[in-house]
């Protein structure tokens, strides 16, 4: 039997997402939004002088699956740095896309039942996407 596409775990996240306010004056922020579904993540980060992530703020619109992607974002992204969050959203994409293994970003493995539903993907993909662009933008504008 294959396990439930949303499960306790899932729909946990999704009513639970950290740092779910955006932040008033962000070094950078991007915005991402699944043309499947509609679905939208906007993330504003603050980096210090390592270039890594000091703050930051989500402001979520999304199925429960980005929903509880963007709260297993949130809950490990500070400490972060850009390299990091390429490396993450990368590894990210290559595990949907059945191209690599599970990233090492925890809790990764709650998105297994949604491996089969491409059209799902998109917006699990959502907050690493646009958390990596706002990080590089953020430590470009702190290097500058």
């Amino acid at each position: 039997m294959n396990a439930p596409l949303y499960n306790t775990e899932i729909l946990r996240l999704a009513a639970t997402i950290p740092h779910h306010e955006r932040l008033p004056d962000p070094m950078a922020t991007s915005e991402k939004r699944s043309p499947v579904c509609g679905s939208r993540v906007t993330v504003d980060v603050n980096v210090d002088d390592a270039g890594r992530v000091s703050a930051v703020g989500l402001l979520v619109r999304a199925c429960a699956l980005g929903q509880a992607s963007s709260s297993l974002l949130a809950a490990n992204v500070i400490g972060r740095s850009a390299p990091e969050l390429v490396a993450a959203r990368d590894a990210l994409t290559a595990w949907l896309a059945g191209e690599g293994p599970l990233p090492d970003w925890p809790g990764f493995d709650l998105f297994a039942p949604a491996l089969p539903h491409s059209a799902r993907h998109a917006s699990i993909r959502l907050a690493f996407e646009a958390a990596a662009e706002a990080a590089e933008a953020a430590a470009r504008a702190r290097a500058a």
